[in-house]
């Protein structure tokens, strides 16, 4: 017991005082991650609003299947992308296996159905509601997709913002395809199980009190735009 306050107190030292080699990971935790979902939400957004708004022939089916990955396994999805990216891969020749990129392409993957899978069950809602006003008037389709996501732009928020949960704690497709190398592809949660197995808390507690930060933070502001959101519900296109 002794040994866990004492490494406990360490990590707050390591935290309070920017200790170099946390704040690289964190660094690392958080380019990675905002790029993964600034793609993720760029692509994922404009293709839930569309598919909500819109019907073709196989729209259910493209549907399904997005649904279907919103439950892909990481591991799997890791596994994928290492197969590509490998020496002996289709993009082998590229050189981005145990790089930051191919884990941003990794996180996005895992990203992308569960940002358009929300937008889409947002978007459907509006479109119900809205689609005779809208088909009365003439209105072409890219404006009234454009006027759902500006319309829902608080929920949309919270979208986004799962994106960021999701991304900031995955480990299973990153530490294969980034390989958890020091100074290059080590994110929080990686260094977390490294520096546990090893037996160095200090630095392990660390990045778990600022990576349990983040996400009480991240519901914490998805709880405030929710309520703003319900004040302003009433409000039409």
């Amino acid at each position: 017991m002794n040994d866990i306050s004492e490494a406990f107190v360490s990590s707050l030292g390591l935290i309070l005082f920017l200790d170099a080699e946390l704040l690289e990971i964190i660094l690392l935790s958080f380019r990675i991650t905002f790029y993964a979902v600034l793609i993720s939400s760029i692509l994922g957004i404009p293709l839930g609003a569309f598919l909500a708004s819109t019907h073709f022939k196989f729209r259910n089916t493209v549907v399904s299947i997005l649904f279907g990955m919103m439950g892909l396994p990481p591991v799997v999805v890791g596994l994928f992308v290492y197969l590509i990216f490998s020496r002996s891969g289709s993009l082998g020749w590229m050189g981005l296996l145990y790089s930051p990129t191919v884990m941003i392409i990794a996180q996005v993957i895992l990203i992308l159905p569960i940002v358009c899978c929300l937008t889409f069950q947002i978007i459907e809602s509006l479109h119900t509601r809205y689609h005779e006003f809208f088909r009365s008037y003439r209105i072409a389709k890219l404006k009234s997709v454009i006027a759902y996501i500006v319309d829902s732009r608080f929920e949309l928020t919270t979208v986004v913002l799962a994106g960021i949960g999701r991304s900031i704690s995955e480990v299973g497709a990153i530490i294969i395809v980034g390989g958890n190398i020091d100074h290059i592809t080590r994110v929080m949660t990686t260094a977390i199980a490294l520096e546990t197995s090893k037996g160095n808390l200090d630095l392990a507690l660390g990045l778990g009190i600022i990576l349990l930060t983040t996400a009480i933070v991240l519901n914490g502001f998805i709880l405030f735009l929710r309520g703003k959101y319900l004040k302003t519900s009433g409000s039409t296109i």
